[in-house]
C-alpha cells in the first residue's frame, strides 16, 4: 500500500521545527520486557473525555512533540496500564491546552483541540519513537517523584539481530540435542521426516499469519499476547495468554530436566544423590535426582533471574553462539565421517545392544598369559568369575560381536534406518542386520545389562515429544519495540528462521539415518557408548563440543524461560481482564514483577516434580499448539471481515492458509495427546468463560466483535423475511422506564421482573425519554444512559439501553414504541408501570400520556402490560413459596394472560407457585360445561392450571356504584375548573364540596330506607356479574384481530373464539345491557339523574369484577387481568383511570394485560 502526502506550507500556521531545532523527546522510563518474554500489553480503559484524547498543537509552533510514545507510567487507578487515548496517537502532557493562533485557518480554529492540523499531524509522525523494550530498563529504579526521565534512543536493531538470532536460538534447543537421534532411530527417517514436516508447517502457517497481524499496525509490548488479544477480544486474549504463559512456563521445566539430563548423565554421572543397587531401579533413582536437582538449578534461576535481568540478557549471546558452535560441530562431524569415521564400537550380544558401562572389552574371555580368563562382561551374565560357572542361556547360545556405532556417511547404513521400530515399555533394543541363537526368559532380561526402551513408543507420543523444538518463533514479535523497522523485520527475520531451522532438522533426521547404527540411535541416553550423548559421538572435534554447548543452550532457554513468562503474567494482569491475577501485576520499584515470578516458579516446580522430559513436552506442545491455533483464527477472521483497518504490510498471506494452519494446530493437537489435548482446551474453555462473566469489559476493536457484528447482520436480514410464527412466538419486551430528578431509575423492580419474565431469552430494550432537546440534555441523557445500564446488570437484566431527547414525552414514547428495534428484531410487548401517583399529581399530563401510550402500543399492534405496585414485586434474590398466579380471563387477548405465569414460572423467583385461571360464566352459560372444556383445552396447551369458572347473575346497579360514579364525575368537573381564575377556582370548589356533603347526607337517608332490600339480594353478591364493558372490549379485541388478519393477508390463526360465537356473544351483551339500562330507569335518585349512564354502566363493572377478584385472589402472589381498552373519546380519559382504580382497589401485585391483536399461544406442535 503506497500513500503520497503532498505537505503544503502556509503562512500564519502552525511552524515546523527547523533544522537543529528537533527537540529530544522526553518520555516516562518504561516497564520494558525481556528477551523472549511478553511485557505489558497496553490495554485501552475506559476513554478519557473528549479533550484529553485527541491530537493537540504543542504550545511552542516550533516544537516537535512525539507521536505514538507508549508511555508506560502506572495510571491513576495504579495498576500500570499504559492507556491507548487515540487510535495512533497517545498524547503527553505537554499536549494539553494548547491553542491555535492561526489566521488562514480560522474556519476550523474552534476544532483544532480535536483535530490537528494536518502538518503538525505529520510532524509528529516522522518524530515518532517507539520505546525499547530491552528488560534491562528495569534494572532502573524509579524516583519517589515519579519515573525518570531520559531521552530515548531510536531502536536500531535490525532483522538479523533482532528477529533472525533470537528466533534461531528460540527454536533450536533441547529437543535436537537430547532426542531427535532417538525419534529418528524409532520412528525411521520417511515417520521422522513427516513429524518434521508436519510440525515445521503448522510453524510456518503460523508465522505467516502473524507476520499479517504485526505489520498491521504497530504491535506494543505484549507481542504475540497482545496480537492475539487485540485481534480476539478480551476472552480469547486472556485464555489464549495464559495459554502460551503456561506454555511458556512448563517450557522453563523442559529446559531445566534437559539441562539436569545432561549434567547427570554425560557430564558428572557420579553427582548422582539416588544410586540405583539393581538394574530395575535405574529409572526411579535418574527420576529422584531429575527432580533434587531441577528443583535446585529451579531456585537458581529464579534467583539469577530475581537479582537482575541484565545479566541474562548478557548472557543471551554467549548462549547463541553455544547454539550455533554445536550445529557447526554436527555438521564437520558429517563430513568427517566420510573420510575417517570415529571409533565409537557398540557392543552386541547376538542381535542385542548391551550397556557398555561396566566393562571394557567386548570379549566373554580373554587370553592372557596363555590363560583363558572370563572377562568382565562374563561377570555379569554368569554366577562366578569361574568358567564353568553357570551362565545365562542367552549369553551361552549367541556369540559377542562389535558393531561401529558410526559407520559413517558412505556406509549405506540409511536404508537400514528407514523404517520405523515402535515398541513397548522394556523391548530390548535389537539389531536388524544380525540374528540370535534361541531365547531366554524374558523376566531374567530386566535384569541383565541390555540397552531397553525407557517408555512405550508409538507415532503419536513422538510428534508431542519432538513439537517443542519448532516453537519460538515467537521471538521475533515479543522484540518488536527493539527493531528499526518491526513491520518489515518480523517477517522476514521469522519465515527465514523457520525455513533456516528446518532444513537444519530436515538435513539432521536425513544425515543422522546415514552415518549412524540403527542400535545406537535406539539408545536414548547412549548406554551402549559407555555413556556419551549420541549426537556427541558424531560431533567434530570432540563429544564434549556438544554436551558443553547444549548444556548452556538449555540453561539460557530456561533463564529466558523464567524471565519471559513472569512478563506476560503481569502484562495479562495488568490488562485488567482476569480479576483474580491483579495481585500478580505488581511488583518491585523498579517493576520487577515479584509475584509474578514466585508464581511461575511454582508452576515450573510441578513440571520438575513430573521429572521426565517425555512427558513435560506433550504438555507444553499443547498450550502452543493452542496458542499458534487462535493466531492462525484471528488472521483467517480479520481477512474474512475485511474489517476497514485489516491492512497488514505483509501481503503474503490467505484465510485458506490461516484455515489450514488453524486445522494442522488442533489436529497435532490431538495427534499428540488427545486428553492433554481435552484438558488445555477445558482449562482455555474456563477461563474464556470467567473472563466473559466476571472480567472487565475491554473495547479493542477484536475480530471477534467484527465477526459478531458480521453474523448479527446477517440474522437480522433472514429474520425479516417474514413475521415469527406463533410457536415461535416470545414477548420482546420493550421497558419503558422512569428516573428521577438525579436520574436514577426510579422503579428497579421493574426490571426485576423483566429478568423473571425473559430468563435471558429474546430482546429487551429498556427506554427512557428526557423532555427538552437533544444539545441541551445530551450530557444527561448520557448519564441517563449509564444509571439505566447499571441498574440492569444489577437486577440481571440482559439488553439494550435507549434514551429519547424529545420536546415532550408523550411524542418521545410515541417514537421508543414506534422505532426502537432493528429489522426482525423489533418489540411486540411494552411494559410499563402504573401511575400510582395520578391523584396526587397537580399535573394532568402524567396520566395523559398513560393513556396515550396505551393507545399507541393498540395501534401499533404490540402487547402491554401494566405491572401496578411494582414496588412491592420480587427480586431476583427472592424465592417465593407456596403460592399462586391467578388469571382472570374475561376477554379472549390471543392467549398473553396464558403464556406469561408459564415464562414466570421457569424463573426460580416463581418456581414454586402454582398457576389458577378464573373465567367469568354469563347468565346464558353453562357453567360446568365451560370448566369442562377450559381444562381441555389447557390441557391440549401442555400447561398445568386449576381452572375455576365463577358465576356473575345480573343484579340491580348498587347505590354504591352510583356514589362512586358521582364522586369520579364531581373530582372530574372540579379539574376542569382549576383552569379557571382563583377566585373562580375556589367559588367553583366550594359549591361542589357543598353538593357533595349534601348528596352524602341524602345517600345515609336512602341506605337506611332500602336495607332491606339490601339483605335480600347479599347471597348473590358473593359472586357477582361483570357487565359492559370488560365484554364489550373482548368483543372489540377479536374484532380487531379479524380485521387484523383480514389486512395483512391470509395467514393461519389458531383460535378458540369463533366467528358465530362473536356475534351471539355480542347480540346476547346488547339485549343484557338494553335490560339493565331499563331496570336502572326505576331504581334513579333524583341526585343521581345528571349522571352518565355510560360511565355508572363501566363503574358497575369495576365494582363488581373487583369484589369477585379480591374475594378470590386476595391472598395471590400475582394477579393477572385483562386491561380494558381506553375510550374512543378522549373527554372520558380520566374516568378511565378511575375505572381502573376501583378495579384493581384492595390488590397487592397486578399485572394487566392486553393482547397485541394476534395468537400467541397455540395447541399444535
Amino acid at each position: 500500500m503506497s500513500e503520497r502526502f503532498v505537505v503544503v506550507p502556509v503562512d500564519g500556521g502552525v511552524g515546523v521545527a527547523g533544522e537543529g531545532e528537533h527537540l529530544d523527546a522526553v518520555v516516562a522510563d518504561p516497564t520494558p520486557d525481556a528477551g523472549g518474554s511478553c511485557s505489558s500489553a497496553g490495554g485501552t480503559e475506559e476513554e478519557k473525555e473528549a479533550g484529553e484524547d485527541s491530537v493537540f498543537e504543542p504550545q511552542d509552533p516550533n516544537a516537535v512533540v512525539p507521536i505514538l510514545e507508549y508511555n508506560r507510567e502506572p495510571n491513576k487507578y495504579g495498576d500500570g496500564v499504559p492507556k491507548e487515548n487515540s487510535p495512533f496517537i497517545n498524547n503527553t502532557d505537554n499536549d494539553k491546552g494548547n491553542s491555535y493562533d492561526g489566521t488562514n485557518m480560522a474556519l476550523f480554529e474552534e476544532e483544532m483541540d480535536s483535530n490537528p492540523m494536518v502538518s503538525s499531524l505529520l510532524n509528529k509522525l516522522a518524530n515518532y519513537t517507539n520505546l525499547t523494550q530491552g528488560a534491562q530498563e528495569h534494572e532502573e529504579a524509579e524516583d519517589d517523584e515519579g519515573p525518570k526521565k531520559k531521552a530515548v534512543k531510536s531502536p536500531q536493531m535490525g532483522t538479523f539481530m533482532g528477529v533472525y538470532l533470537p528466533c534461531l536460538q528460540n527454536i533450536l534447543g533441547v529437543i535436537l540435542f537430547l532426542r531427535l537421534t532417538w525419534i529418528v532411530g524409532t520412528a525411521g527417517i520417511l515417520e521422522s521426516l513427516a513429524i518434521v514436516g508436519l510440525c515445521c508447517s503448522c510453524t510456518m502457517l503460523t508465522a505467516i499469519s502473524m507476520s499479517a497481524i504485526a505489520t498491521n499496525g504497530v504491535v506494543p509490548a505484549g507481542g504475540s499476547y497482545y496480537m492475539i488479544s487485540r485481534s480476539l477480544g478480551p476472552e480469547f486474549g486472556g485464555a489464549v495468554g495464559l495459554c502460551f504463559y503456561l506454555g511458556t512456563t512448563f517450557a522453563g521445566s523442559m529446559y531445566i530436566l534437559g539441562t539436569i539430563e545432561i549434567l547427570l548423565t554425560y557430564i558428572v554421572p557420579k553427582a548422582a544423590i539416588f544410586v540405583a543397587e539393581k538394574k530395575e531401579d535405574e529409572a526411579g533413582a535418574l527420576l529422584n535426582n531429575m527432580r533434587v536437582y531441577g528443583t535446585c538449578c529451579l531456585a537458581l534461576m529464579a534467583v539469577v533471574v530475581f537479582v537482575g535481568v541484565k545479566y541474562v540478557n548478557k548472557l543471551a549471546l554467549v548462549f547463541l553462539a553455544c547454539v550455533i558452535l554445536s550445529i557447526l560441530a554436527i555438521y564437520a562431524g558429517v563430513i568427517k565421517t566420510i573420510f575417517e569415521p570415529p571409533d565409537f564400537p557398540v557392543c552386541m550380544l547376538g542381535n542385542r545392544t548391551l550397556q557398555n558401562h561396566n566393562f571394557d572389552r567386548c570379549l566373554k574371555t580373554e587370553v592372557i598369559d596363555n590363560v583363558t580368563v572370563p572377562t568382565k562382561l562374563w561377570k555379569l551374565f554368569c554366577d562366578g568369575p569361574e568358567l564353568n560357572a553357570t551362565c545365562n542361556d542367552f549369553f551361552v547360545n549367541n556369540n559377542v560381536t562389535s558393531l561401529q556405532g558410526i559407520p559413517g556417511l558412505t556406509s549405506g547404513v540409511i536404508s537400514e534406518n528407514m523404517w520405523s521400530d515402535y515398541g513397548p515399555l522394556g523391548m530390548l533394543v535389537e539389531s536388524k542386520t544380525l540374528s540370535s541363537v534361541g531365547g531366554s526368559d524374558p523376566a531374567q532380561d530386566i535384569y541383565m545389562p541390555y540397552v531397553v526402551n525407557d517408555i512405550t513408543t508409538f507415532f503419536t507420543l513422538l510428534v508431542g515429544i519432538y513439537f517443542p523444538s519448532v516453537t519460538g518463533i515467537m521471538a521475533g514479535s515479543n522484540r518488536s519495540g527493539d527493531l528499526r523497522d518491526a513491520q518489515k523485520s518480523i517477517p522476514i527475520g521469522t519465515i527465514l528462521a523457520i525455513v533456516t531451522t528446518s532444513i537444519i532438522y530436515i538435513t539432521c533426521v536425513v544425515l543422522f539415518g546415514a552415518c549412524i547404527e540403527g542400535v545406537l540411535l535406539r539408545d536414548k541416553f547412549g548406554d551402549s557408548v559407555k555413556g556419551n550423548l549420541v549426537i556427541g559421538t558424531l560431533s567434530w572435534p570432540s563429544p564434549w563440543v556438544i554436551v558443553i554447548g547444549s548444556f548452556f543452550s538449555c540453561c539460557g532457554a530456561g533463564l529466558q524461560s523464567l524471565t519471559g513468562a513472569p512478563r506476560l503474567l503481569q502484562a495479562i494482569a495488568r490488562d485488567g481482564i482476569v480479576p483474580f491475577l491483579q495481585v500478580f501485576g505488581h511488583g518491585k520499584a523498579n517493576g520487577e514483577p515479584t509475584w509474578a515470578l514466585l508464581l511461575t516458579a511454582g508452576i515450573c516446580e510441578i513440571g520438575i516434580l513430573i521429572a521426565s522430559l517425555d512427558a513435560v513436552a506433550p504438555i507444553l506442545s499443547m498450550f502452543f499448539l493452542m496458542c499458534y491455533l487462535f493466531v492462525n483464527l484471528a488472521c483467517a477472521v480479520q481477512t474474512l471481515l475485511r474489517t476497514p483497518n485489516w491492512r497488514p504490510r505483509f501481503k503474503y498471506y490467505h484465510w485458506a492458509l490461516s484455515f489450514l494452519g488453524m486445522s494442522l494446530c488442533l489436529a497435532l493437537m490431538f495427534i499428540s495427546s488427545w486428553y492433554y489435548a481435552i484438558v488445555a482446551m477445558a482449562i482455555a474453555s474456563c477461563i474464556y468463560k470467567y473472563i466473559e462473566y466476571r472480567g472487565a469489559e475491554k473495547e479493542w476493536g477484536d475480530g471477534i466483535r467484527g465477526l459478531s457484528l458480521n453474523a448479527a447482520r446477517y440474522a437480522l436480514i433472514r429474520l425479516e423475511e417474514a413475521p415469527p410464527h406463533t410457536k415461535n412466538w416470545r414477548p420482546q419486551l420493550l421497558v419503558l422506564l422512569n428516573l428521577d430528578s438525579d436520574q436514577g431509575v426510579k422503579h428497579p423492580r421493574l426490571l426485576s421482573l423483566t429478568t423473571q419474565l425473559k430468563a435471558g431469552k429474546g430482546l429487551t430494550i429498556v427506554g427512557n425519554v428526557l423532555e427538552g432537546t437533544y444539545l441541551t440534555k445530551e450530557a444527561e441523557a448520557k448519564r441517563a444512559e449509564q444509571n439505566i445500564k447499571s441498574s440492569m446488570s444489577t437486577e440481571r437484566t440482559k439488553g439494550f439501553c435507549h434514551v429519547v431527547v424529545s420536546s415532550n414525552l408523550r411524542d418521545g414514547f410515541s417514537h421508543l414504541i414506534q422505532s426502537a428495534g432493528l429489522g426482525g428484531m423489533k418489540h411486540n410487548t411494552v411494559l410499563m408501570a402504573w401511575p400510582g401517583t395520578w391523584r396526587q399529581s397537580n399535573d394532568p399530563q402524567s396520566w395523559k400520556n398513560f393513556i396515550e401510550t396505551v393507545r399507541e402500543t393498540t395501534a401499533a399492534h404490540h402487547a402491554l402490560l401494566v405491572a401496578k405496585n411494582v414496588d412491592s414485586f420480587p427480586t431476583n434474590q427472592d424465592r417465593l413459596g407456596e403460592g399462586t398466579i391467578d388469571v382472570w380471563w374475561v376477554v379472549h387477548d390471543g392467549g398473553m394472560l396464558m403464556l406469561l405465569p408459564f415464562l414466570l414460572r421457569q424463573h426460580k423467583v416463581w418456581r414454586k407457585c402454582k398457576m389458577r385461571i378464573f373465567t367469568v360464566a354469563q347468565m346464558d352459560d353453562n357453567s360446568i360445561q365451560m370448566k369442562k372444556d377450559l381444562q381441555m383445552f389447557l390441557y391440549h396447551l401442555r400447561l398445568d392450571a386449576e381452572v375455576e369458572v365463577v358465576e356473575m347473575h345480573d343484579n340491580d346497579i348498587s347505590a354504591f356504584t352510583y356514589e362512586k360514579t358521582l364522586v369520579m364525575e364531581q373530582r372530574s368537573q372540579m379539574l376542569k375548573q382549576m383552569q379557571l381564575s382563583r377566585t373562580e377556582r375556589e367559588r367553583e370548589i366550594q359549591s361542589i364540596t357543598d353538593e357533595s356533603r349534601s348528596s352524602i347526607r341524602r345517600k345515609n337517608q336512602g341506605a337506611a330506607q332500602s336495607s332491606n332490600l339490601t339483605q335480600q339480594s347479599s347471597m348473590m353478591e358473593d359472586t357477582q356479574e361483570d357487565e359492559a364493558q370488560l365484554i364489550h372490549d373482548r368483543n372489540t379485541a377479536s374484532h380487531a384481530t379479524i380485521n387484523d388478519k383480514t389486512e395483512s393477508g391470509p395467514e393461519r390463526v389458531h383460535m378458540t373464539w369463533t366467528k358465530d360465537k362473536l356475534f351471539t356473544e355480542r347480540n346476547r351483551n346488547r339485549e343484557c345491557n338494553a335490560n339493565v339500562a331499563v331496570r336502572d330507569l326505576f331504581n334513579m335518585k333524583p341526585e343521581w339523574e345528571s349522571l352518565n349512564q355510560s360511565n355508572v354502566r363501566r363503574m358497575h363493572t369495576a365494582v363488581k369484577l373487583n369484589e369477585v377478584v379480591v374475594n378470590k385472589s386476595q391472598g395471590a402472589h400475582l394477579v393477572l387481568l385483562n386491561m380494558p381498552g381506553p375510550p374512543k373519546n378522549r373527554g372520558g380519559d380520566e374516568n378511565y383511570m378511575e375505572f381502573l382504580e376501583v378495579l384493581l382497589e384492595g390488590l397487592n401485585r397486578v399485572l394487566l394485560v392486553r393482547g397485541g391483536g394476534r395468537e400467541v399461544i397455540t395447541i399444535y406442535s
